[in-house]
């Protein structure tokens, strides 16, 4: 399966809090919660439920898999719209040394070597295991080149604030760029590929004189 994230991201990067009031919004002072809701127009929402309906699978880091589980997991509204029956009907995975019993039918921890266990799961025959949310997932799947493809819905704001998706000390990645557009409210949808390390100018010494 090809491993593919799609994260709501502010122009600054901030991916906390995109959904409105709950505890994950506030953590660590957080106060600017809720900066996507309404920003789509139907395009975009169409895409982003036809991306959930393509799933194979999900891959939850802890925290997301927590807050997805007590809303599409459990509210019978949101259970039966076309978000809530894909993550509903798909396999679930999640990375946690912690949880041991997920309330959420489907679900299977992923407690072990984490690296081998979704190298696995990629080694199975077509479709995507998708990672939604989970920020520090993310970076750690960065981290450790198993992702396939990600995509950016970048929301023309700027917090100022917040838990951003990629760390100010990371691995460098080249991106290869695979699609570009803007919605007709101003927010871009970008889709790349890792494509290795890239590539620097060698220092240049200034002349002598």
């Amino acid at each position: 399966m090809k491993l593919t994230t799609m994260t709501q991201v502010t122009v600054d990067g901030v991916m906390q809090g995109n959904g409105g009031a709950s505890e994950e919004d506030r953590r660590s002072g957080f106060e600017r919660g809720g900066w996507a809701m309404g920003v789509f127009d139907d395009a975009t929402m169409t895409l982003i439920t036809e991306t959930y309906q393509r799933a194979d699978a999900f891959l939850f880091g802890r925290q997301t898999f927590e807050v997805f589980a007590r809303s599409w997991g459990a509210i019978e509204d949101m259970r039966s719209r076309p978000i809530g029956v894909a993550l509903n009907e798909a396999p679930k995975y999640v990375a946690s040394t912690t949880l041991t019993e997920p309330r959420w039918a489907n679900t299977t921890v992923l407690s072990g070597d984490l690296a081998t266990a979704i190298g696995h799961l990629k080694a199975k025959t077509g479709g995507e295991l998708q990672v939604h949310g989970s920020g520090a997932l993310i970076r750690w799947l960065l981290e450790h080149d198993l992702v396939d493809e990600i995509t950016l819905l970048i929301v023309p704001v700027l917090l100022g604030q917040g838990t951003r998706l990629f760390p100010p000390n990371g691995p460098d990645i080249a991106l290869e760029l695979v699609e570009s557009r803007a919605d007709s409210k101003g927010v871009t949808i970008q889709v790349y590929r890792p494509a290795g390390r890239p590539r620097y100018a060698p220092a240049v010494l200034p002349p002598r004189t």
